[in-house]
Formats: C-alpha cells, sequence, structure tokens
C-alpha cells in the first residue's frame, strides 16, 4: 500500500527526542518492514499546550499543508490511506479528515486517546473532530487496553483492533548482557511533570535502601536537569553517574552492563525504555501504574509494586540485588518477551493483518 503518515504531536523528524518521535519512527519503519510505501505526509505540529492556546498562523498552515498535498496527489496520484498516529485533545489532525473526504480515502488512527475531563475550550472542538474520525476510521489501533476502553466508550461502533508498543530490538539483543553486579539503570527525560515525579519517587526508594551495595546509572537530559540532581545529592560521592542524553546505540551499551532497571513510571502511557531495557536483558522494577502494565509482565520480565508506596520499591530492588538466581532468570525471560512478543517483524506482521481490512471503508 501507499500510505501517508502523520503524527501531529511530534513529527518522526522532530529534532528533540521522546518516546512520541520514537514510536512514530518504529511504526514507519514496521509499516516499511509489511511492504508497504511509507511518504511523511506533513511535519506540522497541531500541539496546544492549554485549552486557551492560540497558535499563531495555525489555520492557514493547516490550509497550505491540504492545498500543497491536494496538488501533490493530483499530480502523481493519492495514497491507498491517510494513517495517523497520537492524536488527541491536545494534537489534532487538521489536515487528514479534509483529504480523505476529498479524494476518498480510508483514516487510520493509532494511539488515538479521548478524554471527556478534558472537554474545555479549544480541546473540546478538538476532541469533537476526534470522535468523528474515530467513527469514521477504517481501523483505530490501540496500544493499551485502557486506550482502547476509553474509544470504545467515547465513540460505540468504532472499529477498534489491538497493536502492542514495540521496539526495533536489534540494537539491544545484539550485545549480550554483561551486568556489573549492583549496577542500576535508569532512562528518562529530566522535565516537570510526571518524570519529575517518577525521579521524586525514585530517590525516596533509594535512599531507604542506602545501606546496601548498589550505583545508579541515569541516561537522561532536560529542563529540571539542576532539580533531579539535587533530588540524589545526598547520596555518597560517585554512587550516581549522570550520562546524560545518549544515542540509541550507547544507551544500549549502558543497558547491556546493567543488572536492574528502576523507573516508577509516573504517567507513562507505556513507556518503550521499558521494552528496551528488557530487550538488553535488565529486569524491571516500576509502578504498576499507568500503562505500565502493558509492557513489564509482573514476576516473568520485572516487580511491579503498588503506586505511592516508597518501601515497596526499594524492597522490590533489594529482593533482586539479593538473589541472582532470580534476577538472572527474569532477565532471559525479559529477552525472550521483547524478542519474540515487542519486536518490530511481529509488529509489522500485525500491522498488515489489520490494515487491509481497513481498505474497505473509504471516507
Amino acid at each position: 500500500m501507499r500510505i501517508a503518515f502523520y503524527a501531529p504531536l511530534k513529527s518522526p523528524d522532530h529534532p528533540v527526542p521522546s518516546g512520541d518521535r520514537l514510536m512514530a519512527r518504529q511504526l514507519v519503519r514496521a509499516l516499511e518492514e509489511g511492504g508497504n510505501r511509507v511518504t511523511l505526509a506533513s511535519s506540522l505540529r497541531t500541539f496546544h499546550a492549554t485549552p486557551e492556546t492560540v497558535l499563531p498562523g495555525l489555520e492557514e498552515a493547516v490550509q497550505a499543508e491540504r492545498e500543497r498535498l491536494s496538488r501533490l496527489w493530483e499530480q502523481n496520484g493519492p495514497p491507498d490511506l491517510w494513517f495517523c498516529y497520537h492524536s488527541y485533545y491536545k494534537a489534532p489532525d487538521l489536515i487528514g479528515p479534509d483529504l480523505c473526504r476529498r479524494f476518498g480515502l480510508p483514516y487510520v488512527t493509532a494511539e488515538a486517546s479521548y478524554s471527556h475531563r478534558r472537554n474545555l475550550g479549544c480541546w473540546a472542538r478538538h476532541q469533537d473532530l476526534l470522535e468523528e474520525m474515530v467513527g469514521l476510521a477504517g481501523v483505530n489501533l490501540c496500544f493499551t487496553e485502557r486506550d482502547r476502553l476509553g474509544l470504545a466508550q467515547a465513540v460505540p461502533g468504532a472499529r477498534l483492533a489491538r497493536i502492542a508498543p514495540f521496539i526495533d530490538t536489534s540494537p539491544f539483543i545484539e550485545r549480550p548482557p554483561a551486568p556489573r553486579p549492583g549496577r542500576l539503570v535508569t532512562v528518562a527525560m529530566m522535565r516537570p511533570g510526571d518524570k519529575m515525579s517518577s525521579y521524586v519517587a525514585l530517590a525516596e526508594a533509594l535512599s531507604l535502601i542506602a545501606d546496601l551495595d548498589w550505583s545508579l546509572a541515569i541516561v537522561g537530559d532536560g529542563p529540571e536537569r539542576a532539580a533531579v540532581e539535587a533530588l540524589f545529592s545526598g547520596f555518597a560521592p560517585g554512587r550516581i553517574e549522570w550520562l546524560g542524553e545518549l544515542s540509541r546505540g550507547e544507551v544500549a551499551e549502558v543497558l547491556s552492563g546493567g543488572s536492574v532497571f528502576v523507573w516508577p513510571g509516573h504517567g507513562e502511557a507505556y513507556g518503550l525504555a521499558y521494552l528496551e531495557a528488557q530487550a538488553a536483558g535488565l529486569p524491571v522494577v516500576a509502578e504498576q501504574v499507568a500503562g505500565v502494565p502493558e509492557v513489564v509482565e509482573h514476576g516473568r520480565t520485572g516487580l511491579l509494586v503498588a503506586p505511592g508506596d516508597p518501601r515497596a520499591f526499594a524492597d522490590a530492588i533489594a529482593s533482586l540485588l539479593a538473589d541472582e538466581p532470580r534476577r538472572l532468570l527474569l532477565s532471559k525471560a525479559a529477552r525472550r518477551f521483547v524478542s519474540e512478543e515487542r519486536s518490530q517483524p511481529v509488529m509489522a506482521r500485525r500491522l498488515s493483518e489489520v490494515l487491509v481490512p481497513a481498505l474497505e471503508y473509504p471516507l
């Protein structure tokens, strides 16, 4: 198929790394691996931080993109479908619906989400559009059960399909694990909100096992770096290693030398870093919160503890540090889990299964 791909929150070619950008890139590669010809329809970002946000020139930019793509498709022929990744109340797809109607194309969403609590200001208008397009879409791909249930409740009768979060495993699987005893690793951006909340929880948990023999490597950077460093300032010098932002290959190298991946995961939609860590052979310690259980299987690939319980989080870490046979068992299971169930080739086949029927529902 010829697929026009669009990610209104963060384009695959956006300069700032994030989980959204990574998943957008992986979807493109998985679609291409399935034999499809994928083109990036537009890089226009429609992110509205607040319901009162007014993005200067957005309306004109949207219209210009519609006209540009219309001319392009009239000259070269339209694609077979429009694929929109991660449209929600803050980042609506203002381009695809109009073009799909004009050219009679099927519309497909991936990781669309709806929240009744967000029907405020411009967000309410965005959700009205989202609700309409979810109902018309040939298929809506849901990465989590929470998103699937949310769409099913908001738009009864919508065509929904589950597709599990996945990664390109090659940078992580190709490196054999070489864990350093007691080496903990976390990979996360340093920004306000849920990320900062997770750093607070992690520092509190580690303070409860400060008498044990462990070190922590932190991969990540961002506007809250000084605040994050302050959280861990009470630990002995050299115990925390600040590695900053690294390339994917460098992250894989760090993970290959780790024993346990530790990250509470507050507000995580699912967390691709968990899959990367498991592919590298690290069992995970996280909270059983948000979308984390979608990517970490408690007792099989890691340990999930109750949210907001630093003692339970600390005890889970301590248990793996003290029980190498169990840690090794989880490590091997984690690598198998990601390789056999959450790899790009597996999801390329799944995408082919769900996209072909979507062609029967042009707008």
